[in-house]
């Protein structure tokens, strides 16, 4: 490869490198084994989210390598930097919960705080769970730098030993975190002993790499393709595969080819990209997070894109993609098939493509889709054709219990099931919920209410998952309904309502429910409400004492809550591009 010329004077990192002035600067670039030739050419952040918390980051220090092999091949400089992650299946059904939300706001803040710091000229950013990579697509777009996303891999599916002490259905399919969670209740239940919960622990997650269902983690990571910012079947590869370098190198040479050509990451991520990520969500039964963080992705480009916008985009779009929780299938057998340009590509049968929008590679959508020889198999991947349903695999929400708006998961649940009357039960917290469901003191029929778990009355706006896999756990995920002001984990499944909003420390509906109060939730037509009066509402609002106290008056949770605006409009913290009198990369 011909050794290609960078005009330094118009990158940013010329404030460090360039002219007599910068010779404090370059002699700390001397130090660190830096030749004069590095010093010179384009400095790229290489960003990750390694650390040892969970499988999900522990192969992304590796991975880094790779893609700093392909910068350096293109005759970029990489500098490798770190930033946090909290992983939601350690932090999950305790304090920690509160954690991962404010996380993704703390990832972006970090790699953006360092970029500029260091005055970085583009970012590759890695990332494994499910707040790192939305964190790390925010921050691209906040800096509008030359930009590429990798995800660093999902998990191998686990396997269950084939002893009598475990239940036939966990011997017979692949098995995920979820399970885990699931067994927790089969064992409350008495279903499950000691001994095989201790077998199906030591299995259920065999390798590195993020959960293996489409699940949080998994839904962005095909959203990075979708919108553009990562390269084509990037995001599939489990990852232990070592092969998995090679997308590392090459999105290294990829940033390098955008730096050549001066596409940033807000010529990638345009109001079309985001409908593009919304329908592959929607197709392939995605997490209900998606509805918090597109909307936050778009703030940060200075577009509204909003909760429902996306749900609008879920509710013509149809759901054939077989995946777990709601289906068969896990991420690797999702890779195996093709992985996410076959599913875009049947996605461009039906007209649903936007095919101008520009990707990381410097191609078009369309130019990537017509380089995608395979065809659907059938089996993980339907035919649009014969769809599993007609609609996706998400559904939004609205009515006068969610002015603003709710989202439910409705992949795998059938069409009669979608729709759910019954009389509130009404708790304040989770853990008062979790313990009701452990302790069987809830009834059939009821629709079980989690409130003051949103982003600020949380605050952190945590995820059910403990509670709804008892509850799937013990036979009830059909025979009760869950809401919340809160959110679930992608591993939900469950007839599973979060994103409740106004949430309830703002005094939204949530916070007026009582105890018999009859909801229902109809995602057939969208709706969900309670059976009371505009009357009755506005005198339990006059009544309404405010919201509940935290032990959170201090600190980053404290400044999260503070600083979060609405769930609808992604639980951001700050104005967004809409408030910008400057960019990064024009300083």
């Amino acid at each position: 490869m011909l050794k290609r010329p960078f005009d330094k004077s118009k990158l940013p990192s010329r404030h460090v490198t360039e002219g007599p002035e910068r010779a404090p600067h370059r002699s700390y670039y001397y130090a660190m084994g830096m030749t004069e030739e590095e010093i010179h050419q384009p400095l790229v952040g290489v960003a990750t989210c390694w650390n040892e918390a969970a499988p999900c980051n522990i192969a992304l220090n590796r991975q880094a390598q790779a893609v700093k092999m392909g910068v350096k091949q293109a005759f970029g400089t990489p500098r490798e930097f770190t930033t946090i992650t909290v992983t939601d299946g350690i932090a999950m059904g305790h304090e920690g919960m509160r954690s991962s939300l404010a996380s993704r706001e703390a990832i972006a803040d970090t790699v953006e705080l360092t970029m500029r710091g260091h005055c970085y000229d583009a970012v590759v950013g890695l990332a494994g769970c499910d707040k790192s990579l939305p964190g790390m697509m925010m921050a691209m777009v906040r800096l509008n730098v030359p930009s590429v996303f990798i995800y660093g891999g999902s998990i191998l599916p686990g396997k269950a030993p084939q002893v009598a002490e475990i239940p036939e259905d966990f011997r017979t399919r692949d098995l995920t975190v979820q399970d885990m969670f699931e067994a927790v209740g089969r064992h409350q239940n008495n279903e499950l002993s000691d001994k095989a919960l201790d077998m199906l622990e030591r299995v259920a997650c065999p390798s590195a790499g993020a959960c293996g269902g489409q699940f949080t983690a998994n839904t962005m990571a095909c959203v990075s393709e979708a919108i553009g910012l990562a390269l084509f079947n990037s995001s599939g590869m489990p990852a232990p595969y070592e092969s998995r370098d090679a997308y590392g190198e090459a999105s290294g040479r990829a940033v390098m080819d955008l730096i050549e050509q001066n596409i940033k990451a807000r010529d990638i991520v345009t109001r079309e990209a985001l409908e593009n990520a919304a329908r592959v969500v929607a197709c392939t039964g995605g997490s209900t997070n998606a509805g918090l963080h597109l909307p936050a992705i778009a703030h940060e480009a200075g577009i509204e894109f909003y909760l429902e916008d996306v749900c609008d985009i879920f509710k013509d779009t149809p759901y054939f993609v077989d995946l777990k929780p709601g289906g068969t299938y896990v991420a690797k057998d999702l890779y195996d098939a093709g992985g996410i340009p076959v599913v875009m590509k049947e996605l461009r049968k039906a007209g649903l493509i936007h095919e101008d929008c520009v990707t990381a590679s410097t191609r078009t959508i369309g130019e990537e889709l017509d380089r995608i020889e395979r065809e659907a198999d059938g089996k993980v991947i339907y035919s649009i054709e014969t769809p599993i349903t007609k609609t996706g695999g998400v559904v939004g929400l609205k009515g006068n219990l969610a002015p603003e708006g709710a989202i439910v998961k409705v992949a795998g649940i059938k069409a009669e099931d979608q729709i759910f009357t019954g009389p509130a039960r009404v708790f304040e917290c989770e853990e008062d919920a979790f313990a009701a469901v452990k302790a069987r003191d809830y009834k059939e029929g009821e629709v079980i209410v989690i409130r003051n778990e949103g982003p600020a009355g949380g605050p952190g706006m945590r995820e059910m998952l403990a509670t709804t896999a008892a509850l799937s756990g013990q036979g009830m995920g059909k025979k009760v309904a869950l809401i919340t002001d809160g959110r679930f984990s992608g591993a939900t499944r469950g007839f599973c309502v979060g994103h409740v909003g106004p949430e309830a420390a703002l005094g939204g509906p949530i916070a007026l429910l009582k105890n018999g109060d009859m909801i229902t939730i109809d995602a057939v037509n969208g709706s969900l409400s309670v059976d009371l009066s505009d009357e009755e509402l506005a005198q339990r609002k006059a009544d309404w004492t405010g919201p509940r106290e935290t032990i959170y008056t201090s600190g980053a949770i404290w400044k999260f809550a503070k600083l979060v605006g609405p769930t609808y409009k992604g639980a951001v913290t700050h104005p967004g591009a809409e408030g910008e009198k400057h960019q990064y990369c024009d300083l």
